[in-house]
């Protein structure tokens, strides 16, 4: 396929983006909906077979249900001049594996973050009950705003449906980042994925894998038996806790690591969010280098509170009857009363009236 095809009728080729040992990938125009588009195209001998065919439609079907802003949108797909080929939203930017060449190892201030929008597209495939099963930096694209979208949903499944049995770079994942029971010939799970993002995890923040071979069986070796070197002792200032938080990613029993891609990046994002220990007094002198390598503090739960039992509370005991009669005397209305002395003497005082009346005219 050369640059400048119209394919199918629609999609002008305009850039080969790159190639690997199952497709290539071009930057072409939608010429109907008039958009820039990404286009891989598989290799013939996978394209002419009848059995791949119809795994691979079924599985770009799955991934064209996924809508997340980090997983790259599967526009299109289709058969035409005898090619397989599927249309996915164009990611101005380079793949992280790019990335890690050019910059070297990233800071975990830098690359924690990008790990966990992987976390976060894998995560919500893992909910659709899609497994990527090809996990790797080569596939994790980043745009020039630090967005990461995970892309190549579908193709690898669909390779593995097809070919159980065979344990193959292409059809099992690379084997630098496949996980000990893909090495084995298992079927992928998510916890699976998990692992491999473990992988890309070390490699972003050591600057280079767990394991590195000659061989993709000795690969498959070391990712079975091998147990990884602690980070740590290639970068002494990442934290202890992250340090651990790899250690299980990297378990060779799917069981003893998180089970999905969406609770390996809750930890991470937890890790992300622990407040800071509190600044030490200036006469300590601490050099950052010296507290960025200390352990993190532990929290202390708090107390456990038992719940109050009720206890008798006695009744005070009655004062003596002075108390009481004062206060009787202070509830008395003394206006009432008063009024009460002024009508008896106002009465009292118009009977000799009355009287000297009475016998004025009756003397």
């Amino acid at each position: 396929m050369d640059e400048g095809t119209l394919l199918n009728g629609r999609y002008q080729l305009l850039e080969k983006l790159g190639s690997g040992g199952m497709a290539e990938v071009f930057r072409a125009r939608d010429a109907v909906l008039d958009r820039i588009v990404a286009i891989k195209v598989l290799r013939k001998d996978y394209s002419n077979n009848p059995d791949f065919q119809e795994h691979f439609r079924t599985e770009a079907r799955a991934a064209a249900n996924l809508s997340h802003p980090n997983i790259v949108t599967v526009h299109d797909f289709g058969f035409a001049d005898n090619l397989l080929f599927i249309v996915m939203e164009h990611i101005p930017g380079k793949d992280l594996k790019q990335l890690i060449r050019q910059r070297g190892r990233f800071t975990v201030e830098a690359g924690i973050p990008l790990i966990i929008q992987a976390c976060a597209g894998l995560g919500y495939a893992h909910r659709a009950g899609l497994v990527h099963c090809d996990v790797k930096p080569h596939n994790m694209l980043v745009s020039p705003d630090g967005r990461l979208k995970v892309t190549d949903f579908g193709i690898a499944r669909a390779l593995a449906t097809m070919m159980p049995g065979e344990r193959t770079d292409v059809v099992w994942g690379s084997p630098l980042y496949f996980s000990p029971e893909q090495a084995q010939g298992e079927a992928p799970s998510p916890a699976s994925d998990v692992y491999s993002i473990g992988v890309v995890m070390y490699e972003l923040l050591c600057g280079t894998p767990p394991f590195t071979a000659s061989t993709a069986d000795e690969l498959a070796r070391l990712h079975i038996s091998a147990r990884p070197i602690p980070i740590r002792e290639y970068i002494p200032e990442i934290p202890t806790a992250l340090e651990e938080i790899i250690t299980k990613v990297l378990s060779k029993e799917p069981s003893q690591r998180y089970r999905t891609a969406d609770q390996l990046g809750r930890v991470l994002q937890k890790f992300g969010t622990q407040p800071d220990a509190p600044t030490p007094a200036p006469s300590l002198a601490l050099t950052p280098e010296i507290t960025d390598r200390m352990p993190p503090k532990e929290e202390t739960p708090p107390p456990r509170l038992e719940p109050a039992q009720p206890r008798y509370i006695p009744p005070e005991p009655t004062p003596p009857d002075e108390p009481e009669l004062a206060s009787a005397f202070e509830e008395i209305d003394w206006v009432s009363v008063g009024l009460g002395l002024f009508a008896v003497l106002a009465v009292g005082g118009l009977i000799p009236f009355w009287m000297m009346v009475y016998f004025a005219w009756n003397p």
